[in-house]
């Protein structure tokens, strides 16, 4: 049996393999061991002959076993994973893990250095906070799907070989492909506009690259990016998809025992947000930090038309204490294809979903939907619109207002699960200078 389906097979004798996860010796005639299989733990306990073959006396930590047994629940006042155990009368070795200096305590433990917990990452994933992070990313990859297929939306495929930007030349990932320039894409924003005249709205979970040189806790090189775009809708039904979206996939996720469990073994104080998201223009988050003496290192105020980096960004939301929707942002520090609003041609149709202990974890806008306009919007960047003739085609054939939005999920899962650094919330981080394993 796998050792999820346990409590259904109390009382019966059962086959189960797995790996020891730990192990305690009591006496000469009983030995404790805690096995895991992906599914869950299970304590096994070893009597009398059982714990005194070689095998028993040099059983290492991730050697795998087979246990035959019986399963019971635990004797009142005592506690096991699962609240049973499983009362071995065989077991044998199946495959040995090394002791010594090779055992794996040696290799990775919790105090290590991070750069070798990250070239032992490998390892790292068999440890229970680690498991529990991919887990329940696994489950918000699922619960992000559900959200959007109840929505009506369609998932899609986009490459993620191109040859356009989206997000500035600076951060592409460039290779020859057969002889021309290509990348690696920032974005499949563009992609899923074309997608729009056919499918209506649409949505992709794919892997997204930046080249940014980064050392930040909250910058990949590779992410997995929750992009969509709607439509036929406002600003405000932008605003309003993205608050919907996040509430949610936490609730659909809140409301399974398992992952709500590992949400709080992980985060114990997180409360799935119920009030309303703050909504606040870029302007006025100016004049918050002006207010409250958050300045440039050199002592100068922040002033309208530059970018909040991330320290005064998140110290901001972290006063607040709330999610912020932050919005309007000027058109020279937003992406080209983010239209400038008719009271305030200063400023964009845009917006920023920051989330205290984080910071931003959406971005997204309305796009540009008038030819012409865009045509000047790429002259402004200095693009060459021929790379992106099929772009400039969906204003061409019937185009509509539309907006759409790309969250990260390593750093929703960051929020989710209070984890200091977006790295314990993928499966193999990618940032400079790491590309290993």
């Amino acid at each position: 049996i796998r050792i999820q389906d346990a409590e259904a097979h109390r009382g019966q004798r059962v086959k189960v393999f797995g790996w020891v996860h730990r192990q305690r010796v009591q006496g000469r005639d009983m030995m404790f061991v805690v096995l895991r299989d992906g599914t869950g733990f299970l304590q096994c306990v070893l009597t009398d002959r059982l714990c005194h073959t070689r095998d028993a006396l040099a059983l290492t930590a991730e050697t795998t076993v087979c246990v035959y047994g019986v399963i019971s629940a635990v004797p009142e006042g005592k506690s096991a994973p699962g609240g049973h155990e499983l009362a071995a009368d065989y077991w044998e070795v199946v495959g040995r893990a090394p002791g010594g200096d090779d055992a794996i305590s040696n290799r990775v433990s919790e105090g290590a250095d991070p750069s070798i917990l990250l070239q032992q990452r490998h390892l790292v994933i068999r440890g229970e906070k680690a498991a529990a992070v991919l887990k329940v990313r696994a489950h918000v990859m699922r619960a992000f799907r559900a959200h959007f297929d109840a929505a009506g939306y369609f998932e899609v495929t986009p490459p993620c070989m191109v040859q356009t930007q989206v997000e500035g030349g600076s951060t592409l990932f460039e290779f020859d492909y057969y002889g021309e320039p290509a990348y690696l894409t920032q974005s499949s924003q563009l992609y899923l506009e074309t997608c729009l005249p056919s499918m209506g709205a649409v949505y992709t979970l794919a892997e997204s690259y930046r080249a940014e040189k980064s050392h930040t806790r909250r910058h990949l090189s590779e992410y997995t990016h929750c992009e969509a775009e709607i439509p036929f809708i406002s600003f405000e039904d932008l605003l309003d998809g993205i608050e919907h979206m996040v509430k949610d996939v936490v609730a659909r996720v809140w409301a399974e025992p398992e992952t709500r469990a590992m949400i709080k073994q992980l985060n114990p104080e997180f409360e799935p947000p119920t009030e309303p998201f703050v909504r606040m223009r870029y302007e006025d988050a100016i004049v918050w930090l002006n207010e409250h003496g958050v300045n440039h290192e050199d002592g100068s105020p922040y002033v309208f038309g530059e970018d909040i980096p991330e320290a005064p960004e998140r110290a901001m939301t972290d006063a607040i204490g709330k999610p912020i929707l932050l919005t309007h942002f000027p058109g020279p520090i937003k992406a080209f294809y983010m239209p400038a609003t008719k009271e305030d041609p200063r400023v964009t149709e845009s917006v920023d979903l920051l989330m205290p202990g984080v910071g931003e974890i959406v971005g997204g806008s309305m796009r540009i939907w008038d030819h012409d306009e865009l045509v000047a919007a790429y002259a402004r960047e200095g693009l060459d619109t021929a790379p992106y003739y099929w772009y400039l085609d969906q204003r061409k054939y019937g185009s509509c207002p539309h907006g759409g939005f790309g969250l990260g999920v390593e750093r929703f899962l960051a929020w989710l699960l209070n984890r200091f650094s977006v790295r314990e919330c993928c499966l193999y981080p990618r940032f400079v200078d790491r590309c290993q394993p």
